[in-house]
């Protein structure tokens, strides 16, 4: 048999770079083959832990799972975070399921700069139920899948909307139980309610409740505060979030230039044409009242909260050429 483009092991003769360009070993539909054979490889002792491994391996720390369709009181939408995910899928096998497997058909992929989507429209959930009867349930729907791009290719988002569920019993059975009205009425019977258990359903029940309280355990668990103390500390912050004002850009101080001063040769030839024009003008600047170039002065201003002679809070303090000192108010 020979191997085909869409075999996951399949080597091109043209060499590697004669396949679609892409910067995985693998392609993303093949992390759902994988994912598949992980639950395949579970036991009746699985635990807590190979759970945890199970949801790190193939889920984001910070990913969510979606889950919608109707019921007979009307549409629903359960989506939890990722450290709900392990337990999720424990209670599917805790309702009765001894096997479970997705199957994508006619799936397309999209690239983005951090994520690879992949959308199924033709998804489909398949458990194996050994209890209360033998029966194989068939759960249709649309699947979103968002994986990172990098060499892990975990699930970052995962959304399965279920259209329709199909449950299989074999004829064997029927056959098999065909005098007794008793046992068909039973298996005539569902016993899932949109493909989901009552155990997955009841745990995405009990989501809605877990879901806000991750934020209190999470607390608990790194400070060991008390319950009480958790709750008080959770709604002081959401407080305060709720009543700061909203953080302004940050502006960048604008630096000032600094004039340079005139050299006391260009002062004393100017002096007496800066003087002419200063005396014309009808308002004066305060450097020009401070100016002492014609004196051959230079002014260093110094201003304190001690008010001089004449009460002033600034006065100068020049320098004269000999390199004396001679406070100006």
């Amino acid at each position: 048999m020979s191997s085909t483009p869409h075999d996951p092991f399949y080597s091109s003769p043209f060499g590697p770079f004669y396949r679609r360009h892409t910067p995985y070993m693998v392609q993303p539909e093949y992390r759902i083959y994988e994912m598949n054979k992980r639950l395949q490889s579970r036991t009746e002792d699985s635990d807590n832990l190979w759970w945890d491994a199970f949801a790190t391996e193939f889920f984001e720390d910070d990913a969510t799972l979606t889950l919608s369709f109707c019921l007979e009181d009307g549409p629903k939408r359960y989506t939890i975070g990722r450290t709900l995910i392990p337990r999720y899928f424990s209670t599917v096998f805790e309702g009765g399921v001894t096997d479970l497997y997705y199957i994508l058909k006619h799936s397309k992929e999209s690239y983005h700069n951090s994520s690879i989507t992949v959308d199924c429209d033709q998804c489909a959930m398949v458990t194996q139920h050994g209890k209360p009867m033998f029966t194989k349930v068939c759960t249709e729907g649309r699947l979103i899948l968002e994986f990172t791009f990098d060499d892990l290719m975990r699930i970052k988002t995962w959304h399965f909307t279920i259209r329709q569920y199909r449950e299989l019993v074999p004829r064997s059975i029927l056959a098999m139980h065909a005098q007794d009205p008793q046992v068909l009425d039973q298996l005539s019977k569902n016993i899932t309610r949109m493909g989901l258990t009552n155990f997955t359903l009841n745990y995405l029940r009990l989501c809605v409740i877990l879901e806000p309280m991750q934020e209190l355990m999470s607390r608990h668990k790194t400070y060991n505060l008390s319950p009480r103390d958790c709750l008080k500390t959770c709604l002081f912050q959401k407080w305060q979030r709720m009543v700061a004002p909203p953080a302004e850009p940050t502006r960048q101080p604008t630096t000032k230039r600094r004039k340079r001063k005139n050299s006391t040769s260009s002062t004393s030839n100017s002096s007496a044409g800066n003087t002419a024009n200063t005396t014309g003008s009808k308002k004066k600047t305060p450097a020009a009242n401070l100016s002492l170039s014609s004196q051959g002065l230079g002014a260093i201003p110094n201003c304190s909260l001690n008010p001089g002679r004449d009460g002033d809070l600034c006065h100068s303090t020049a320098v004269t050429p000999s390199g004396q000192f001679k406070e100006k108010h």
